[in-house]
């Protein structure tokens, strides 16, 4: 998962909240940083992803393959 796609994905589940969460929320399983101290830090932002899903109990249905843009149609 790249940055992009990361903050999309937080945008898309999110919406409003998102700057919030990824400024505020400190997150367990990424040493009680934030989203933002952790990708400061250079914490690969699918693991940051998984962890605001774990603290903000996003379904596992709604974790993978999120903030992916739509493939190009032919």
């Amino acid at each position: 998962m790249r940055r992009s796609e990361f903050a999309r994905a937080v945008a898309d589940e999110f919406g409003a909240r998102a700057s919030s969460l990824v400024a505020d929320l400190a997150l367990p399983g990424v040493g009680h940083r934030t989203a933002a101290e952790a990708l400061a830090d250079g914490v690969e932002p699918r693991e940051i992803w998984l962890a605001l899903c774990d603290e903000t109990d996003v379904p596992a249905s709604r974790r993978h393959g999120v903030g992916l843009m739509e493939p190009r149609r032919r």
